[in-house]
């Protein structure tokens, strides 16, 4: 018979070394830690030097606050820290770092170094460690004021970590990740990166929106900036401000994807969740946004213990959260017009957007700047007021049937079209000719525009639609058979737990059993909709995200497939007074950059573009 084993407490060094498993990952966690504990120690300026990918070296020196002589052995043990004192202070904690167990998990899997002086003394001293073992009592050393750690053979002690250690170029990039995800949430703080004694990134204290845009250009690339909108908004006592990637510079993968809460950059379901929903039938398929947000709330309503990396927050109001993020991304979006000029970043802090309720309006209600006054000198034909223009009889005769009828008003066609110039040219300028029946050739104060006229006019019919339907109540068709659904505990609670929610979507369930939910009303558009398969998709969202937008997406889903049966068709000739009666209400609706399957409606080429292929000026 085999002897059980007794249970005993493990050596101090081996319990560190399992404790330096959750913390030190690979070099990039070292770094990570270490410049969170600058940043905490108010640091004006950071520099990292590293050496073999941080194999052989990571060293952080800063100008921060620095650490009296005596807290020197006691920064290198466990659970210390200068960042909190109680529960109530871990529970509104501001600071990156309060766990007090970095700096010992990173010593006892290497050879560690640290120098450290405050301002108010002479001269700085130093303490250093070796798996843990200190060596020796603190010594004096030359320093200037602030803090230097000097790691030094990382897993020089466990040399199964070390085999799993990927090349010096891998490594490398990892930590060059993490310090650009830093550099962009302290604009504030200088920081500089040196590998194997080569000058990496030199970047300068940003203060201003101008330089803050030149950093996110310098890390994330000039066409991000170029290609963003810059968005500032404030409601629920939260605010998120920074730069959401036009749906035209969406990515092939999720690597261009940065988001802060409260100065920490987190990777969170919840909110990665949010911004797509925010870009939501303007994102082609498959394809992933771009953005660099920050999120900015009440401390106390985040938890920010929940996870041993630390990459992965809690919020209190979890749903307030994401709609509020859902929201502000949709609202930003929405307010780009086919044509526009958008903040792109390279303007300071006051041109930024301002927070406002997310209503829904009538058609054109919402224009502004060129637009607006573009739409008063040179109204066209209203492509939903006069159905001799562009065919919409078809999807609204279709949408009458369900909701009742639209209003409609008359309004004046005008053919002729003045000469654009730069102060008098609508965004989109004024139709010259049809290329093949597809394609709208126009002409601006910038250069030629090229419209595809279906995406254009299958996104103009879409967004009328949603606006009138969002603009009564949604109308509901009572299952003559009731469909009842066998689903888990956990989603029959929630399905109780926001009936309310959902009736007000048109989708009415109760509760039949502990595992048993029935479905008793859909809504009227969605008649001959698989129920079973829409209840479970809600129930999903609502047990993972608290929130669902499941009905709604559908509802869209089938008023995107109306607009794109009604809108006109390739091959079809268009006269010019309609061309420009495209172009006119694509200035005037939302998101017209992109058709509702997410596919540029325009592009333009400038006349330095033309100019080049034809060699002019050369």
């Amino acid at each position: 018979m085999t002897q059980l084993a007794r249970i005993q407490l493990l050596p101090e060094q081996l319990a560190n070394q399992i404790a330096a498993g959750e913390v030190v990952e690979r070099p990039a966690s070292v770094l990570k830690e270490l410049v969170e504990n600058s940043l905490d120690a108010g640091a004006g300026r950071v520099e990292v030097e590293v050496e073999q990918g941080g194999m052989r070296l990571i060293q952080v020196r800063d100008d921060g606050g620095g650490i009296v002589p005596e807290d020197l052995p006691l920064a290198l043990g466990r659970h210390a820290t200068s960042k909190i004192r109680s529960l109530e202070d871990l529970e509104r904690v501001a600071s990156l770092g309060f766990r007090g167990e970095a700096l010992a998990s990173i010593g006892s899997v290497s050879r560690l170094t640290l120098t450290s002086r405050t301002p108010d003394t002479e001269q700085a001293w130093m303490v250093a460690c070796e798996g843990r073992e200190p060596l020796g009592a603190p010594r004096p050393a030359a320093h200037p004021p602030g803090t230097t750690i000097a790691v030094r053979d990382l897993f020089f002690n466990t040399p199964a970590r070390r085999k799993f250690l990927r090349t010096e170029k891998t490594e490398f990039q990892h930590l060059q990740e993490v310090l650009k995800r830093i550099s962009l949430s302290r604009f504030d703080v200088a920081f500089a990166l040196h590998h194997n004694g080569r000058p990496v990134h030199v970047l300068r204290a940003a203060g201003s929106g101008l330089e803050r845009a030149r950093r996110v250009a310098l890390l994330c690339g000039e066409s991000f900036v170029d290609q963003a909108l810059v968005l500032d908004l404030e409601g629920a006592g939260m605010r998120l401000w920074g730069w959401a990637g036009l749906p035209s510079f969406s990515r092939s993968q999720a690597d261009l994807q940065y988001f802060y809460v409260n100065g920490r950059m987190v990777r969170d379901k919840l909110i990665n969740h949010a911004v797509r929903h925010g870009y939501r039938d303007v994102l082609y398929h498959g394809r992933h946004p771009a953005f660099v947000l920050f999120l900015e709330l009440d401390p106390r309503l985040v938890d920010v213990n929940a996870h041993p990396a630390k990459h992965e927050v809690r919020f209190r109001e979890s749903r307030l959260v994401h709609d509020f993020v859902a929201r502000s991304v949709a609202r930003v979006l929405g307010e780009a017009r086919a044509g526009g000029t958008h903040a792109g970043g390279m303007v300071e802090a006051g041109a930024e957007l301002t927070a406002a309720p997310a209503e829904p309006t009538s058609p054109g209600a919402r224009l502004s700047g060129d637009s607006a006054v573009a739409a008063q000198r040179y109204a066209s034909v209203s492509l939903l007021r006069d159905n001799r223009a562009l065919p919409l009889a078809e999807p609204l005769a279709a949408y009458r049937a369900l909701g009742g009828e639209l209003p409609v008003e008359a309004a004046p066609a005008q053919e002729s079209c003045p000469a654009p110039t730069a102060t008098s040219a609508p965004p989109l300028g004024y139709a010259l000719a049809q290329l093949h029946g597809i394609y709208i050739l126009a002409q601006n104060a910038h250069g030629l525009v090229l419209v595809d006229m279906h995406a254009a006019h299958e996104r103009v019919v879409y967004e009328r639609l949603k606006s009138a339907h969002a603009a009564r109540a949604v109308r509901v068709q009572p299952l003559l058979v009731p469909v009842a659904v066998h689903v888990s505990a956990r989603e029959a609670q929630a399905a109780e737990e926001h009936a309310a929610e959902l009736a007000g979507f048109g989708l009415t369930l109760t509760r039949s059993g502990p595992e048993h939910i029935t479905a008793r009303e859909i809504p009227a558009l969605l008649a001959g909709a698989d129920v079973e398969a829409l209840v479970r998709d809600v129930l999903a969202d609502l047990v993972a995200h608290g929130t669902s937008a499941r009905v709604q997406s559908s509802l869209e889903g089938l008023l995107s497939t109306m607009a794109c049966h009604g809108s006109v068709r390739a091959h079809r000739t268009l006269t010019v007074a309609e061309m420009n009666a495209l172009l006119r209400d694509m200035e005037a609706t939302e998101r017209s950059g992109q058709c509702n399957h997410g596919r540029p409606t325009w592009v333009q080429l400038g006349l330095g573009e033309l100019d080049r292929l034809f060699l002019r000026g050369r």
